[in-house]
């Protein structure tokens, strides 16, 4: 598969410019600016505390809002948005609501608006490393089985690619790990020298730190 960066994909699939986008899952509000960044308006929705810390305590940008919600249940008025984004997000929605949070996503679009999915695949060395602390290949793909079987939305396009994920330390990758879903920090801390080898087995050294190859894929879905 190519090789392309998660932040260029996005951009160059998504006309963003003047367009209003809401960030399902939008963690600590990297990808809302990033977004801002090429004229979207954004409105990042997260649940996690302290994601949402994070969030609130980066430089603020006019054009982003993050706000307390959940995928299930979007604070946002019916049909407002123009593009609706889970970015590795849609796994991490309980099972049962998955199909309630893309129904969601439909209501607030606009007519013609678009869905963007974007979930790591169950598969590569950074998922195999990953998934000593928390096998997610169950919830992924239940994940893709929502948007399957989603009849509030028509599927547009799907595709492939890989992206790198660059982590400087190992610190930094159990704050990644951990920042998802804060459960894993005691099954990470009772096992850190184990993963810690097996990060280093998996990754590849880097002036700037690590590296892991990770399959990507992308949905397109229309209201």
């Amino acid at each position: 598969m190519e090789k392309r960066r998660n932040a260029d994909v996005i951009v160059e699939t998504l006309a963003v410019d003047g367009k209003r986008v809401i960030d399902v899952g939008c963690g600590d509000g990297h990808l809302a600016r990033h977004l801002a960044k090429f004229g979207a308006r954004v409105l990042g929705v997260e649940c996690s505390p302290r994601q949402l810390a994070k969030a609130r305590a980066a430089e603020a940008v006019d054009s982003v809002e993050i706000v307390e919600g959940v995928g299930q249940s979007l604070p946002a008025p019916s049909g407002e948005a123009d593009y609706v984004v889970f970015f590795n997000s849609l796994h991490h929605i309980p099972q049962a609501v998955m199909g309630k949070a893309l129904e969601e996503a439909a209501r607030v679009l606009k007519p013609g608006g678009l869905v963007y999915v974007s979930e790591p695949v169950a598969e590569g060395r950074f998922f195999e490393t990953c998934r000593a602390v928390d096998d997610e290949t169950e919830v992924r793909a239940l994940a893709y089985n929502a948007l399957r079987t989603c009849a509030a939305l028509k599927p547009v396009q799907e595709f492939r690619y890989v992206h790198t994920v660059q982590m400087r330390t190992f610190d930094a990758f159990r704050e990644r790990i951990v920042s998802a879903n804060i459960e894993r920090e005691s099954r990470f801390d009772a096992n850190r020298e184990s993963l810690r080898a097996l990060f280093e087995a998996n990754g590849t050294r880097t002036d700037s730190g690590w590296a892991f190859e990770q399959p990507m894929r992308v949905n397109l879905l229309q209201r």
